[in-house]
């Protein structure tokens, strides 16, 4: 699954959620970072990137968070276009939960927050991202598994798909 380089082309992306699997994650790569750097591209990632967003292919989409919103939900579908292999990252990426409370709340409080949901175009529910598009793997967690998710990097820059 190696890109013409040699090397596993990786984006890390970020929906709702308090981006602490990405931390973990961040903390695994740190980790291996002599063993796996010549066998990883990492194409896009917020926290080491100035641009906002990845347009172009990858192997690999790492994600955590879950949807919120319209725009969240394309941009979602949009990633799962631009990779080969979508990793599911945390508890909020793989059920929603912890980020979707507001799924449970009462009509009063409900209708507290109607006008703010409806002026950032945020969905009536939050919910995970199989919900929108085909996700190849999880890594449960709250945050993210750092065994489990260093496990599956180990598979994929191996060539494991």
């Amino acid at each position: 699954m190696m890109s013409m380089a040699g090397k596993l082309k990786a984006g890390f992306f970020s929906f709702t959620g308090d981006e602490g699997c990405m931390v973990t994650v961040l903390e695994a790569i740190s980790s291996h970072f002599a063993e796996w750097s010549g066998k990883l591209d990492i194409a896009f990632w917020k926290v080491l990137r100035s641009r906002d967003w990845i347009d172009e292919d990858m192997d690999v989409a790492i994600v955590e968070g879950a949807i919120s919103s319209y725009e969240e939900e394309e941009r979602l579908k949009h990633l799962r276009e631009h990779c080969k292999v979508l990793v599911a990252v945390g508890s909020c990426a793989i059920t929603g939960a912890p980020s979707n409370h507001r799924n449970f709340f009462d009509e009063r409080r409900l209708g507290e927050i109607a006008d703010f949901l409806h002026r950032f175009d945020y969905r009536e529910k939050v919910q995970p991202l199989k919900d929108f598009v085909k996700v190849d793997y999880e890594v449960q967690g709250c945050p993210v598994d750092e065994a489990g998710f260093v496990k599956l990097m180990e598979k994929l820059l191996s060539g494991g798909a």
